[in-house]
């Protein structure tokens, strides 16, 4: 629950704060320093934010040296992104498509085709890394924030390295719901966020594999950062991340339990509307995610009804401005407009409870039976494929 909320089922947007976090927060910014200074309360917050920085590092299974923090998982995907020409897939998050599509990555970059079930067709992008040159930047997030698809990253690594190229990962839907392990993947670089996992907002973090030295600063004039982001650190924030990070890491019984009741919510939904309802059902996903579809009843209109009933729910990414908007992640994967349109996403977490799944049921069944039940609700032909930016998606 976020505040006095009845059912708070957004937790890919923004999980709520840990109350430990909270507290931490609050005694960083009564502390003050700044951790460039070399008095006493400056060495306190720089062995503060250290501190952190041996957390997430020991969250995601990297060394602490690997780790730059930032304002946020957007940043730090244009960190390791802007200016390369990147080997993307239409799932990837807003920040990295744009990222992708500035300077000269805009006429370099390209898309790699997924199945309907929205996993990456790792031979399409072998194919694509073969027309190449040595070099190429291959982005691929860990889990996708709309439907919980978990994307094969060591294949997609052991594609790359075969043609000589790198692998970006955008991390930020792991960490607190699946284990990640960054020398695992193997990957080059991996964007971190707090706030998707009891943080707080406006911070995040860059792991790189040779260490911050193999980044290229985007922000310059200070040496904080091992040099490679300037400007003096968010305190508060970075040693609210590292608290989330210890407690994301000690806290084994959630991704469970949250299972469970992800699970029992889709066999609910399954019998009031049938089974090819949940959208990406047939493949790995995140324990605490669902894409649901309600055909005939814009998704727009499902969260705003959602939202009086007391449920808060999301349609697409929650970093578009508040709009609603077709999902380019459901176009990717196929899905015809009229049922693409029609998907919201629900997404649980640490504070979840049975109460909350029972809410959302209950709001859901209501709205069915009002405006996609009435003559019957038709279940829609997912033969067909769809195209989008020159690439053609069919089930693979």
């Amino acid at each position: 629950m976020t505040g006095r909320y009845p059912a708070y089922l957004d937790y890919n947007a923004t999980a709520p704060v840990r109350p430990e976090v909270a507290r931490a927060v609050a005694s960083a910014l009564e502390a003050g320093g700044n951790p460039s200074s070399v008095h006493g309360p400056g060495r306190a917050a720089r062995a503060r934010v250290e501190a952190a920085r041996e957390a997430v590092a020991r969250l995601v299974g990297a060394s602490p040296r690997s780790v730059v923090f930032t304002s946020g998982g957007t940043e730090a995907n244009n960190m390791a992104l802007r200016g390369a020409a990147a080997r993307g897939r239409p799932l990837e998050h807003d920040s990295v498509l744009a990222a992708v599509g500035s300077g000269s990555a805009a006429r370099a970059g390209s898309s790699i085709p997924v199945g309907r079930d929205g996993v990456v067709d790792v031979a399409a992008l072998d194919r694509e890394l073969r027309r190449l040159p040595a070099g190429a930047l291959v982005s691929v997030m860990i889990a996708n924030n709309e439907t919980g698809v978990i994307q094969p990253i060591a294949e997609v690594v052991e594609a790359a390295r075969a043609r000589g190229a790198t692998v970006h990962c955008d991390g930020v839907q792991g960490p607190g719901k699946i284990a990640v392990d960054f020398d695992r993947l193997g990957v080059d670089a991996m964007s971190l966020s707090a706030h998707k996992f009891g943080g707080p907002q406006g911070v995040g973090a860059l792991v790189a594999r040779d260490g911050a030295e193999a980044l290229e600063a985007m922000l310059v004039g200070g040496g904080q950062e091992h040099g490679r982001r300037a400007g003096t650190e968010n305190v508060p924030g970075i040693i609210g991340f590292g608290v989330a990070a210890e407690s994301a890491l000690a806290d084994a019984e959630t991704p469970s339990r949250v299972e469970g009741l992800r699970d029992g919510l889709e066999d609910r939904i399954r019998l009031i509307a049938g089974d090819e309802i949940v959208v990406g059902a047939t493949a790995a996903r995140l324990p605490n995610t669902s894409c649901i579809a309600m055909p005939g009843v814009p998704a727009e209109t499902q969260v705003m009804a959602f939202d009086l009933d007391g449920v808060g729910v999301s349609a697409g990414s929650a970093c578009s401005s508040g709009k609603v908007a077709r999902s380019h992640v459901l176009a990717a994967m196929g899905l015809p407009e009229d049922r693409a349109g029609c998907a919201v996403r629900v997404s649980l977490g640490w504070a979840s409870r049975s109460a909350d799944v029972d809410r959302f049921v209950d709001a859901w069944e209501k709205l069915y039976r009002r405006l996609a039940g009435r003559g019957g609700a038709r279940r829609r032909s997912r033969q067909e494929g769809s195209t989008g930016g020159g690439v053609s998606y069919r089930p693979v």
